[in-house]
């Protein structure tokens, strides 16, 4: 080995030392790949096609940590091909044409493609993005671009149109523990040398915390090591100082999980604005899958608020698409905003109660059938009276099955409300 190559090798060297945990813990083969097993089987098409080593374009969309950045290395790294990285935040139309024809020069004078990858690609202007189409087109790059946002509405068609979406999801609870696990074992590029050790509840409230992000754990086990001596011991105490805050006593996959929705579902429920924020706040600080709120958000608006205030239930379904549009952290106004609406709306459970009444007739009577002038084609001279012309467009007639006439399901709250009057509904 010559003197410049050792000189080399020792620059290298410590700037990998140098670099922060997550960085030094990228995996690089797929195998070390942590999480996205519905993308990343053994079987699976998107595996074969990156272990082939022949890239396509793609837009890899999920959230931060979930190995955005990762899986495009790997992908350039199967195929031997130039990675060249650029952020949509710095990146101008100059930088990207810039980029596309050195890697035309690449391919045509060596015979090596690029992988061009592109973080953050939602915030690349339509010229930015059409920038790249040439050579995207032409095949001089293969373009890889990450977003956490939906790329249907921030990449263009065009764009879109020439690459494969992928989405990432965040990694599992014990995912996250096992990378927790390896950073302190490995001794090559992990903390394995300080022979560290960390309690079962500060691995599981860390994992918790990290909400299925792997730069975030990584970055929290490294700040956690640094609060301790070679061969301690990380406790749950470390953790909060790592992450800045106190640890929520919340256990996702145990009891708590169902009390503490409970208690938010009945806190809406009994009015009380104050506790529905506090459990709330609890199930997102602790990491609970914010989708599961949404949903039972959006059942108690029918469930226990129906026609006492018809806008509840969609004040509850546009606060569960927010969190589709914008993710958290951004939707917790959303989700407070509609919890604390559903709280303070007038309650009523008529729809529940007409609900089950109409499916205790229907299991009672299977054998009922539809009176002759409903039927379908039946018109006004087969018996049946059109609603319309009468007055109020109201008009009695028999509407249900023959042995059900006088049925009532429906029985309306006779009260007024302030913001809707379920009375004669």
């Amino acid at each position: 080995m010559s003197q410049r190559d050792l000189f080399a090798d020792q620059r290298a060297a410590r700037t990998g030392a140098a670099q922060p945990l997550a960085a030094r813990m990228r995996p690089r083969t797929l195998e070390e790949m942590v999480g996205q097993h519905h993308l990343l089987s053994s079987d699976s098409a998107i595996r074969r096609l990156i272990a082939s080593g022949t890239p396509v374009s793609m837009i890899l969309t999920g959230p931060p940590g979930s190995g955005k950045t990762t899986l495009a290395f790997l992908v350039a790294n199967h195929a031997r091909a130039h990675f060249e990285a650029l952020s949509a935040t710095s990146a101008s139309v100059r930088d990207v044409r810039s980029v596309i024809e050195d890697a035309r020069a690449r391919l045509e004078e060596e015979d090596v493609r690029t992988v061009l990858f592109i973080d953050e690609i939602h915030r690349f202007s339509k010229n930015q993005q059409d920038a790249l189409l040439p050579g995207v087109e032409s095949g001089w790059v293969v373009f890889i671009g990450a977003t956490t946002e939906n790329p249907s509405f921030e990449v263009n068609r065009p764009l879109l149109s020439r690459a494969t979406t992928l989405k990432l999801e965040p990694l599992a609870i014990s995912e996250v523990e096992d990378l927790i696990d390896r950073s302190l074992a490995d001794a090559e590029v992990g903390l394995g040398a300080r022979n560290l050790k960390i309690t079962a509840d500060a691995k599981r409230e860390m994992a918790n915390m990290a909400s299925g992000d792997a730069r975030r754990a990584l970055n929290a086990i490294e700040l956690a090591s640094a609060l301790v001596a070679d061969g301690s011991e990380i406790t749950v105490g470390h953790v909060e100082e790592a992450f800045q805050r106190r640890v929520v006593r919340y256990d996702k996959g145990g009891d708590q999980h169902y009390d503490v929705i409970s208690a938010f579902i009945k806190s809406m429920r009994g009015s009380d604005a104050d506790a529905t924020l506090f459990w709330l706040h609890t199930m997102l600080e602790a990491g609970e899958d914010p989708e599961f709120i949404a949903r039972r958000m959006v059942v108690l608006a029918s469930e226990d608020i129906g026609l006492a205030d018809p806008h509840a239930l969609t004040m509850a379904v546009a606060a569960a698409q927010a969190l589709q549009f914008v993710g958290l952290p951004e939707a917790t106004y959303a989700l407070s905003h509609a919890a604390l609406y559903l709280a303070t709306a007038p309650k009523s459970n008529s729809v529940t109660k007409a609900m089950y009444r109409a499916r205790e007739l229907v299991a009672l009577h299977p054998e009922a059938n539809v009176p002759p002038h409903l039927r379908s084609g039946v018109r006004n001279e087969g018996g049946y009276k059109y609603a319309h012309d009468y007055p109020g467009h109201r008009v009695d007639q028999q509407y249900l099955p023959d042995g059900l006439e006088g049925s009532t399901i429906f029985e309306p709250t006779d009260r007024p409300t302030g913001r809707g009057d379920e009375a004669g509904r």
